[in-house]
């Protein structure tokens, strides 16, 4: 007998029938369905083709489980598909007109923000010459600075990418390490140097950094420059002293945009050493030309657990 679909029960057929292709959306021992039943709170039941999605988020789970199915019919869906497909249904901010201009255009494809935070990084980042992202781990902070320096590397809007990390070891010493600046520095600077090869490819972020497109350097090395028609980015800038974080700020030149990311939690400084990103925040945030977006765990664009762990240290840092 067939069910009657209420508000909180959907049922619906996925076309065209395509067995290969339900197998990719479901995955395997059905792991997609039961990441989305316990992400929404809903209870899925299929046969076939046919499926029966019960609860309060009933009409959003059928909304990512189509988008998931139009996914499955060029690739496998993996959990994080799953993640991000309901991470794209939480309420967006931005006017539905302008989602298309806030999506970056790289070699490999489009990047597409997600969410409101998301998407006010990226409009900050193209109307302001300096743009702070400030947030926990996975808020995709780092990537999406890449992804515009890419940009607008390709597009000519900058002659260079400058990417600058404090050389500040997380908690433990790793003594000298041996090599010349780039090996020494290339460990700290390994989540961008990924981003650039994903979004470049390995043979031509190869060829920019031989020819000094592409620059990778630690801040110390940055006093005494002036860095003009570049785009610059300063990522786990939690690390910096106030006078570090004072001295890059005003390496920005003429035809420079710059990004500053990090996260004040995980601050790796000496005892009783003030985050220069921490103390920037309030230093600029009346300043012409500035611009700040905070993330929160619900922008974590991870593992779900990801999220969940962010959470529960916001929660224990609120507790007297």
């Amino acid at each position: 007998m067939a069910v009657t679909p209420t508000a909180l029960q959907r049922e619906f057929e996925l076309e065209p029938r395509d067995n290969a292709r339900l197998a990719k959306l479901c995955g395997p021992l059905d792991e997609n369905l039961r990441l989305l039943e316990s992400r929404l709170g809903v209870q899925v039941r299929r046969r076939g083709d046919n499926f029966i999605v019960t609860g309060e988020r009933a009409a959003e789970a059928e909304q990512a489980l189509r988008e998931l199915f139009r996914r499955a019919k060029q690739e496998e869906v993996t959990l994080e598909d799953v993640h991000l497909a309901v991470r794209d249904l939480e309420p967006d901010s931005t006017p539905a007109g302008a989602r298309d201009e806030l999506s970056i255009r790289v070699q490999r494809g489009a990047i597409r923000a997600r969410g409101a935070h998301q998407q006010q990084y990226l409009a900050q980042i193209r109307s302001s010459d300096l743009t702070f992202g400030i947030g926990p781990a996975g808020t995709g902070k780092t990537y999406l600075a890449v992804a515009c320096a890419v940009e607008a590397l390709q597009f000519d809007r900058a002659r260079r990418i400058i990417l600058v990390r404090p050389a500040v070891e997380a908690g433990e010493r790793l003594g000298f390490l041996p090599g010349d600046l780039t090996q020494k520095v290339d460990p700290y600077l390994r989540p961008m140097y990924d981003a650039l090869y994903e979004m470049m490819g390995f043979d031509r972020v190869a060829r920019f950094i031989e020819r000094n497109v592409i620059e990778v350097a630690p801040l110390a090395f940055m006093r005494g420059r002036s860095l003009n028609d570049s785009f610059i980015i300063l990522d786990e800038a939690q690390n910096t002293t106030i006078e570090q974080m004072k001295m890059f700020l005003t390496r920005i030149g003429f035809g420079s945009k710059a990004v500053v990311t990090g996260d004040v939690t995980q601050t790796d400084l000496p005892a009783g050493k003030l985050s220069g990103l921490k103390h920037v925040v309030n230093v600029l945030a009346n300043v012409q030309g500035v611009a700040f977006t905070h993330f929160d765990a619900r922008d974590v664009v991870r593992h779900p657990l990801v999220q969940r762990i962010v959470q529960a240290y916001e929660e224990r840092s609120r507790e007297p």
